[in-house]
């Protein structure tokens, strides 16, 4: 079953259809991790995830 949802960022129309609640992927367009936190109505529900990068020290 394919899910829609829409960037909370740049607002970029997105569909997905191999994920489940609590996955994560990127937004193809701001390239911004989401969390998907819901799905209510095949209706992404979803959040910006802060990425930790690594510190390597310089």
């Amino acid at each position: 079953m394919e899910l829609t949802g829409t960037c909370p960022e740049c607002e970029t129309k997105l569909a997905v259809s191999d994920l489940t609640v609590g996955e994560t992927f990127t937004c193809p367009e701001c390239v911004l991790t989401l969390r998907i936190n819901a799905v209510e109505d095949g209706v992404l529900v979803l959040e910006m995830v802060e990425k930790q990068l690594r510190d390597w020290g310089q």
